[in-house]
């Protein structure tokens, strides 16, 4: 009983477990989205590409220990991407999702403006942005949790202003777009676009006298910032028949 009352909590009566963050970092860049892939240097799976992550530290909550992990195994961090949003995607529990022993996963997905080739540290060998839809399998259950962050990812710019996360500070509308139709694999009428963005309280703010070059003969565009709102109201939903 080591010295314990009847009906006292015994936890050596349960079989101990580890707990795992595991991060899907999502950017656009060169008209196609990418998420932030590693090269596993050690075992299992040494090799492989897998998303980025590790164990949770005894005093660690699970949201520092993703952007510890991220910092570590890619050099991003708070620092290198300004506005970065990190959401806990859900927890993945599968008892045989690790050959090591019993791994419960707390997965998050994280969108960040295109930022140069990341630095490969901590047990990553290397790490790289791929395109979406390169196929590979992943390490572990990864593959899946990718699925379902991109699914997240998808539906949320519907309803929120995350899209914005994807853009530098300043960005033209037509970035904006580009960010919806690199997301969402359609196209999108731009002035229909532009107007309901412009109509949309709080989505975005004019940068006074900013403008912009983007090729062409064309007048400057004008610049833009993320507003202070959080949510779309109403969504600015994807055309129809075009849903995940």
């Amino acid at each position: 009983m080591n010295g314990r009352t009847e009906g006292e909590y015994d936890p050596y009566a349960f079989e101990p477990f580890a707990v795992t963050v595991d991060l899907a970092v999502f950017t656009v860049r060169n008209g196609a989205l990418h998420v932030l892939l590693i090269r596993r240097g050690e075992d299992p799976h040494r090799g492989a590409w897998a998303l980025p992550g590790g164990f949770i530290l005894p005093r660690e909550s699970a949201e520092d220990a993703a952007r510890r992990e991220l910092a570590e195994e890619t050099g991003i961090s708070d620092t290198t991407a300004a506005g970065l949003h990190l959401e806990q995607l859900r927890t993945y529990s599968d008892p045989d999702r690790d050959p090591r022993m019993r791994v419960v996963s707390v997965a998050w997905t994280a969108l960040v403006p295109d930022l140069p080739e990341p630095q490969g540290g901590g047990d990553a060998a290397h790490a790289q942005w791929i395109p979406v839809d390169t196929e590979r399998e992943l390490a572990f259950d990864h593959t899946r949790i990718l699925t379902d962050a991109y699914e997240r990812i998808c539906a949320k710019i519907e309803y929120s202003c995350l899209a914005t996360s994807f853009c530098p500070p300043q960005f033209t509308l037509g970035e904006l777009q580009q960010v919806y139709e690199t997301v969402w694999s359609t196209a999108l009428d731009r002035p229909n676009f532009r107007r309901k963005v412009l109509a949309t309280p709080g989505f975005v703010e004019p940068v006074p006298g900013a403008a912009r070059l983007t090729g062409g003969r064309g007048k400057p565009a004008a610049l833009y910032r993320a507003g202070p709102a959080t949510a779309l109201h109403p969504p600015l939903l994807r055309p129809e028949g075009r849903s995940e």
